[in-house]
C-alpha cells in the first residue's frame, strides 16, 4: 500500500513539473511573438498606439469612438484600427467610465443612457453593463431633467410627465419629478 501510494505521489510530482515546463515554455512562446510583433510594427502603426494608449489615460472610448478619434487626428483608418486592436482595454469599463461621465453634468434615463452609449459606438451588452455599473438615483435623474426642460419651455403638469416617459423615464419617476419641480 505504501509504495502504491509512493508510485501516485511521484506520478502526482512529475505531471506538475511537465505542467511548469509547458506553462514556461508557452510564455516565452508569447515573449517570442509579442517581441516579433512589436519589431514589425510600422513607425506609424507606433505612433497610432501611443496616441491611443494616451486618450485612454484621460477618458473613455468606445472600441468605434477611439478608431474615429484616432482617424480624425489623421491616421488611416488602417493604423487607427490597428492600434485599438493591439491596447489592452476593457470596453465594458470604458462604457462604465463614459456613463459616470454623461452623468457628470446632464441628466439621463436609464435607457436614455444606454442609447447614448450605443450611439457612441458601444455594443448593447457593453452599454448595457455601463449603466448597471454606475451609481445613480434614476428618480433624481427625472428630477434634474424636468427642471432642465423647466428653465427652457413651459409644461403642464400630464405634458411634462409625458415628455419625462417619452425620455425613457418610468411613469412613477416622471410624476415624482413632476411633483418635486412644483407641477
Amino acid at each position: 500500500e505504501r509504495q502504491a501510494e509512493e508510485a501516485e505521489r511521484e506520478a502526482r510530482e512529475e505531471e506538475e513539473r511537465q505542467a511548469e515546463e509547458e506553462a514556461e515554455r508557452e510564455a516565452m512562446e508569447e515573449e517570442e511573438r509579442q517581441a516579433e510583433e512589436e519589431s514589425s510594427r510600422s513607425a506609424s502603426q507606433e505612433q497610432a498606439l501611443s496616441q491611443a494608449q494616451s486618450y485612454l489615460d484621460y477618458t473613455a472610448f468606445s472600441k468605434s469612438g477611439l478608431i474615429e478619434q484616432l482617424e480624425y487626428e489623421g491616421f488611416s483608418t488602417e493604423d487607427a484600427t490597428y492600434a485599438v486592436e493591439n491596447i489592452t482595454v476593457d470596453w465594458e469599463e470604458q462604457a462604465v467610465s463614459q456613463a459616470q461621465d454623461y452623468l457628470e453634468y446632464t441628466a439621463f434615463s436609464e435607457s436614455g443612457l444606454i442609447e447614448q452609449l450605443e450611439y457612441d459606438g458601444f455594443s448593447s451588452s457593453e452599454a448595457a453593463h455601463g449603466v448597471a455599473n454606475v451609481s445613480v438615483e434614476w428618480q433624481e435623474q427625472a428630477v434634474l431633467q424636468a427642471e432642465d426642460y423647466l428653465e427652457y419651455s413651459s409644461f403642464s403638469r400630464q405634458g411634462l410627465i409625458d415628455q419625462l416617459t417619452f425620455e425613457g423615464f418610468s411613469t412613477e419617476h416622471a410624476t415624482y419629478a413632476a411633483g418635486q419641480v412644483g407641477l
